[in-house]
């Protein structure tokens, strides 16, 4: 019996409650793990549209607009409506998001050697490339 889905599963409820720890114990408390997803994508390439967000974080867009509306409130982000298409809004950092992506690197390297630990180099890239085989299976399906 093969059980990869229940695994992976397992791992994402363990390990956003392991993040939420380390943001604890840094002092951490302008986002949440949910939260810094967005943020990351953000710190990648800023102003895109909450369709980009929903797909690189894997968030459903219902979620996501309640979620940056939470955001917005808390001044972590700010929305901008196109001037070509008024019905098109994108979603910008502000300086104050822009501040936290020191902390939230320190978090993610941490979290990163907790995944990782007693991985050799060789057996962390296969995990890797078998974890993106699985998330292009999955995302062929939608």
């Amino acid at each position: 019996m093969r059980y990869g889905g229940f695994l992976v599963t397992r791992i994402k409820q363990v390990s956003g409650r392991v993040l939420e720890r380390l943001l604890a114990e840094r002092g951490i408390d302008a986002f949440n793990g949910p939260q810094g997803r967005i943020l990351f994508v953000l710190w990648q390439k800023d102003g895109v549209p909450i369709s980009k967000l929903s797909h690189e974080t894997g968030l459903a867009t219902t979620s996501l607009t309640g979620m940056l509306d939470r955001m917005e409130a808390s001044g972590l982000i700010r929305r901008e409506r196109t001037a070509s298409d008024r019905r098109k809004v994108l979603i910008y950092l502000t300086d104050d998001a822009r501040s936290l992506e020191r902390d939230y690197n320190e978090v993610s390297d941490a979290m990163n050697a907790i995944f990782y630990e007693g991985f050799s180099d060789a057996e962390a890239t296969q995990l890797d490339a078998s974890l993106e085989k699985v998330l292009a299976n999955i995302e062929a399906r939608l």
